[in-house]
């Protein structure tokens, strides 16, 4: 079994920053690709921004240059800069991960979300 949990969401006021952090336990043979989805009610989940285990980092156009995605292969956690947050940035924000079970078996799985609110 293998659990995401997330951590450092909260109440930002615009203009602000925040950190979200993930860390990743269980059976774990190797940890792929790792990343940050959102989700508002009423809307699709959109993929923030994605991180592969070589560090190769992808984001959704309305983060870029705002938010940093970060990992450490040795403690297996993933981490979200956020900065110059908008109040279009609330949001759920969900920690996902490609992880291999063994050599042959590959699972995604995600966190339980961490709720970021940008408001004055």
């Amino acid at each position: 079994q293998v659990q995401l949990v997330e951590s450092g969401g909260g109440l930002v006021q615009p203009g602000g920053s925040l950190r979200l952090s993930c860390a990743a336990s269980g059976s774990i043979f190797r940890l792929n690709v790792m990343g940050w989805t959102r989700q508002t009610l009423g809307k699709e989940r959109e993929l923030v921004a994605t991180i592969t285990e070589s560090g190769t980092t992808n984001y959704a156009d309305s983060v870029k240059g705002r938010f940093t995605i970060s990992r450490d292969n040795a403690k297996k956690t993933v981490s979200l800069q956020m900065n110059s947050l908008k109040p279009d940035d609330t949001a759920v924000y969900y920690c996902n991960a490609v992880v291999s079970l063994t050599s042959s078996v590959n699972k995604a799985y995600w966190g339980q979300g961490t709720q970021v609110t940008v408001s004055s």
